[in-house]
């Protein structure tokens, strides 16, 4: 069958499913880019329990945006460039871009041990005088817990799963404060020496945004819509939603139940898994990393090398085992109630932001499986175009 007719055949049989996923998205004159993640995204929303995704794809400087399926079942109201997603984890990325900042502007050094930021002594964060050290928490190799409280870290592993586990989720997090955190922190043990094994930890992330309120004197959220707005022009992009936002807030769906479940509990800064963007955000997010600024040059600096072709950045999964695709940079982010990828992949000038409104199971690994479907489409359309290239010269 003829690829074009083939994609048309897709579209007609999208239009026609009695789901209602239905799908709409941003012109653009690559065509074939479009064709590539349209195919992508109709895979992945016609998959058991997925009702809705939405795409952002930087390839070459030029923009794209995809939105498909409705949030809500039956509803047939499909996300659009203002909805407002909770991103979990990829929150952390983002973080450490200003942490990237931080350290280019001298106010934090990688090697420093952390208790200099903290205002009080915490003599356990260290085992066998090691201290845990800035870079460590940047690499989850500090020893400090998944999360806190300590309580909450069966919810997010074998839980997570049960129905009543966002609202849990939601209670243990109720009231719990920056000043509880420090409290926990001083009760913790680090049972191995800093900087060798990776642990990952959310936890970690939360305490160095309590280190940069202390550098810098200013709340986390300040910093960091500042820093946003004004390095990387991401106004959407925030923590805490005013009314004037909420009504744009993605509904979403946990695990296989049918009930829309509620938004993700605060954790005390937020950093680690707090942030709410929009698709247009975070084109432009990576739209910075793929440009060549100091600042996104440091942020995906690799820190730790766990294997030859293994790392990580200032919290970026960094990859080097695929020659194909060169040095890439990627983070998985959920909740109770959404998944999401980032990958930023330079050699082929790439960036893939995906993300629905339901969180289960196996969300991610559907997920990923059209993540890998756009890499490999725009891969090979950028071999055909280089071919084309040596052909005419």
């Amino acid at each position: 069958m003829n690829k074009y007719l083939f994609f048309l055949f897709i579209i007609i049989i999208t239009s026609c499913n009695q789901n209602s996923k239905k799908e709409s998205f941003s012109k653009n004159k690559n065509n074939e880019i479009h064709r590539i993640f349209d195919s992508a995204a109709f895979r992945l929303i016609n998959k058991s329990l997925i009702n809705s995704s939405s795409i952002g794809v930087v390839y070459k400087g030029e923009k794209y945006t995809g939105h498909y399926g409705e949030l809500e079942k039956t509803k047939g109201n499909p996300p659009t460039n203002k909805t407002i997603y909770e991103i979990g984890s990829l929150s952390k990325v983002i973080t450490g871009t200003l942490v990237a900042k931080a350290v280019l502007e001298g106010k934090l050094n990688l090697e420093d041990d952390v208790q200099q930021y903290l205002e009080e002594d915490y003599p356990n964060l260290s085992y066998e005088n090691q201290p845990v050290k800035i870079k460590h928490l940047l690499t989850h190799s500090s020893g400090l817990p998944n999360i806190l409280p300590l309580n909450l870290n069966p919810l997010m592993t074998s839980d997570f799963l049960k129905q009543d586990s966002p609202s849990k989720i939601d209670s243990i997090l109720s009231g719990y404060d920056k000043k509880f955190f420090y409290k926990d922190l001083h009760n913790l043990e680090i049972d191995t020496i800093p900087g060798i094994n990776y642990s990952y930890s959310t936890a970690g992330t939360e305490l160095i945004a309590g280190i940069l309120e202390n550098v810098y004197q200013k709340e986390f959220e300040t910093l960091l819509t500042d820093f946003l707005s004004a390095e990387i022009g991401m106004e959407e992009s925030i923590i805490t939603l005013g009314e004037d936002r909420q009504k744009n807030l993605a509904v979403g769906y946990h695990a296989d139940h049918p009930e829309i479940t509620s938004p993700m509990g605060k954790l005390p800064w937020g950093a680690g898994g707090g942030i709410k963007s929009t698709v247009p955000d975070m084109l432009k997010f990576m739209e910075f990393q793929l440009d060549n600024n100091k600042i996104a040059r440091e942020s995906r600096k690799v820190l730790k090398d766990y294997s030859n072709e293994v790392g990580v950045a200032y919290f970026w999964e960094v990859d080097s085992s695929n020659p194909k695709l060169g040095k890439y940079y990627s983070h998985h982010g959920g909740v109770p109630r959404s998944q999401c990828f980032l990958f930023i992949i330079p050699k082929h000038e790439l960036g893939i932001f995906i993300i629905t409104n339901q969180s289960g199971k196996d969300t991610a690994s559907k997920m990923k499986k059209a993540v890998d479907e756009i890499i490999e489409g725009v891969r090979k359309h950028n071999e055909q175009n280089l071919d084309l290239d040596r052909q005419k010269n």
